[in-house]
């Protein structure tokens, strides 16, 4: 019902919308004698925020059709690798002309980017991908929105996520390096242990992870208060509902992305309210930079996916309330995921200070999990001054902890080259 309610609401508010889009054209008219007065500028703006904050923000474009290394253009195209109903393996394949031209290798190190499945689209991660594409061949998992997935298609559940990973693993090909930004962590970590106790050849050279409650129990935030506070069944009657006509995936029960995006606002309301009155104070003024800053970032927060109940309510049990990969008590398909066997699979662990999602510690216990990896493949960093956004995205990512990052992939590369047979980049 409340999917439902939310959809009416939208739809309500359509007669609206368009009459603000057209007060916002009838204001910057270029013959409209007006248009550059305090009044004018201020209806203007009052149509735009209106606009802004009904409208539908669907998926982002990922928009890395260049990236600048070494101070020159690099062209890069995205290639679908591999697909299923629920996630496709992009590629952002670089240009070897430009490469060359940039004085770069041709040949780098393969390095998978498992994106959050947790209300955001991959895109969430532009900058990520883009900080790793100077020195990778870099691969991402976009993954679907459920309610664009028929409910023909079956099922996604947690250990579906695993399985997802360990394909995509395997099409990329042996020893690549595997970063798990934020939500991916448990899931990730799972598979790399399944995939190191069979052999598997495409098991990964190094494992990153970022932000990720590895084990939630440790450092808990609000968010973790939340999840160990309800009851298993509160989740399942107050956070699931159904996907309503005309979606793909009508009928299918989800735990609806507006929900997480509204939940994550309440918990900063007044940074969000102070963000929109300066957005509209800067289209008073005309200040575009302040304009097009506030508008990529919203953009991207505003657009959202759903989730499948399955997948939610299992991560809520397994990660957040049971915490069944840190005591050892996690089974995949019967069978017990054990970390005492990766043993050849380098580890690191970044974490903000300031990171009020997944607290100081709760990443870095994937050392202690992980006893029987050597030392001289292990890097535990903690970034002073940010939050969890900053753990993986802006100024400090890219000036001091990807560069940590890149030397510790390398690093593994190196330890891993013999088992790896060469491939074009």
């Amino acid at each position: 019902m409340l999917y439902t309610l939310h959809e009416l609401a939208y739809a309500s508010a359509a007669p609206f919308r368009i009459g603000a889009q057209w007060a916002r054209d009838f204001w910057t008219h270029p013959f409209n004698p007006a248009a550059e007065t305090a009044l004018g500028r201020t209806a203007f703006a009052s149509a735009e925020l209106f606009e802004s904050v009904t409208r539908r923000y669907g998926k982002p474009a990922w928009g890395l059709e260049t990236v600048e290394i070494d101070g020159r253009k690099v062209r890069t195209s995205e290639q679908v690798i591999w697909s299923s109903p629920w996630c496709r393996l992009v590629r952002f394949a670089r240009h070897l002309g430009d490469l060359k031209r940039a004085g770069k290798p041709t040949v780098a190190p393969a390095v998978l980017i498992v994106a959050p499945l947790s209300g955001h689209y991959a895109t969430l991660l532009r900058g990520t991908v883009e900080t790793f594409l100077q020195d990778h061949d870099v691969y991402v998992t976009d993954w679907a929105n459920a309610r664009q997935v028929p409910m023909l298609e079956g099922r996604f559940d947690f250990f579906d996520y695993i399985d997802h990973v360990r394909t995509m693993l395997a099409q990329i090909g042996p020893r690549a390096h595997v970063v798990g930004v934020c939500q991916p962590g448990p899931p990730v970590l799972a598979a790399c242990a399944l995939m190191a106790e069979d052999g598997d050849p495409n098991r990964p050279a190094s494992m990153t992870f970022m932000g990720s409650p590895i084990d939630a129990c440790l450092s808990p935030t609000e968010i973790n208060g939340l999840a160990e506070e309800k009851p298993f069944t509160w989740f399942r009657s107050n956070m699931i509902h159904t996907v309503p006509w005309p979606y793909p995936g009508f009928g299918r029960r989800v735990y609806p992305g507006f929900v997480q995006l509204y939940s994550f606002m309440s918990m900063n309301e007044e940074r969000h309210v102070d963000a929109h009155r300066e957005y509209f104070q800067h289209l008073v003024n005309g200040d575009g930079d302040g304009v097009e800053k506030h508008e990529a970032f919203y953009n991207e927060y505003l657009s959202v996916l759903d989730l499948t109940e399955e997948f939610y309510l299992q991560t809520i049990d397994i990660v957040f309330q049971q915490h069944l990969l840190p005591r050892g008590l996690l089974e995949h398909r019967g069978r017990r995921v054990d970390l005492t066997k990766v043993t050849d699979i380098g580890l690191m662990t970044v974490e903000g200070e300031k990171d009020d999602i997944s607290g100081v510690g709760q990443t870095q216990a994937a050392h202690a999990l992980c006893p029987n990896i050597p030392d001289d493949r292990r890097v535990l960093w903690v970034q002073p001054d940010v939050g969890h956004y900053g753990v993986f995205n802006g100024r400090r990512f890219r000036d001091e902890i990807y560069p940590r990052t890149r030397d510790f992939i390398a690093r593994n590369e190196a330890l891993s080259v013999p088992e790896r047979p060469a491939a074009a980049a």
